[in-house]
């Protein structure tokens, strides 16, 4: 059993030391440390709330707040997103969802996060982008890539997924893996992309674990040719994170992110 779990800790090792190799010969375009105390930077990230009257289009439960409503804070080098449980009837959930819409996109990089889940039956965390022209071309047709999404009642998968107008959840062809994650609660993982004109790679603490290529037909298939924007969010219920229910023990319920960074080049 102790030679399993050395093998297993040299095997994780050398995958960090693999992206570690791999990041020094890019050059890093964007980040966020978050080591200043306060609010978000508000030139580096926007409070979203448009969709609150109609639950995200996921019968989500949360009601996004404003800057002003600390749902979001920086602390101790560390961003804090946090869903929380209000006496409120009109708004029984309250959290926040960032995004760098209109501040920052890109187009083709590798964009590294560095998070801790919050735990329990009803949260579903999220890190993703969506593309920029999201305001003219409607979704899914703009493409959303989902670098980490997570639900509460199924603790120990993180799931990685496209959503484009031929692949998507309406349609049920999304394109997608999942893959095993030990201690998301409790342990800082870092979720990562490596997106190319060919292809989009999901990695998690370094491993790839999905690819999702460019089958070079259409925009349909492919609308990854195009600057994509950063969003990060703890949702509340909803179609797929409430299926099994929210349990109000759990809130208020955190996540906490370390850094954002997003690199380009060879």
């Amino acid at each position: 059993m102790k030679n399993i779990v050395a093998f297993l800790g040299l095997l994780c090792l050398s995958f960090i030391a693999k992206g570690q190799a791999e990041i020094k010969s890019k050059k890093l375009i964007w980040s966020d440390e978050f080591d200043r105390e306060g609010l978000p930077d508000s030139t580096k990230w926007t409070f979203e709330t448009k969709g609150n009257a109609y639950g995200w289009g996921n019968n989500e439960k949360q009601f996004y707040t404003p800057a002003e409503a600390g749902n979001a804070v920086v602390k101790g080098g560390f961003l804090q997103i946090v869903a929380k449980k209000e006496p409120s009837a009109e708004h029984p959930y309250t959290s926040a969802r960032l995004s760098t819409s209109n501040k920052f996109s890109f187009t083709y990089g590798r964009v590294e996060v560095r998070a801790k889940l919050p735990e329990g039956r009803g949260t579903w965390p999220a890190i993703w982008m969506l593309g920029q022209d999201i305001g003219h071309t409607k979704w899914p047709d703009c493409g959303e890539i989902d670098i980490m999404e997570h639900v509460g009642y199924d603790p120990g998968v993180l799931h990685g997924t496209v959503h484009t107008k031929a692949y998507n959840h309406v349609l049920g062809t999304q394109k997608g893996k999942t893959t095993s994650i030990v201690q998301p609660f409790d342990t800082f993982h870092v979720y990562a992309i490596d997106w190319t004109p060919d292809k989009i790679d999901f990695l998690l603490d370094g491993a790839v674990y999905h690819t999702f290529e460019n089958d070079h037909r259409t925009t349909a298939e492919w609308p990854f040719d195009a600057p994509e924007f950063l969003l990060l969010n703890v949702a509340v219920g909803g179609n797929w994170g409430g299926k099994m229910g929210i349990d109000d023990l759990v809130f208020p319920a955190t996540m906490w992110v370390d850094y954002v960074r997003v690199y380009q080049g060879e």
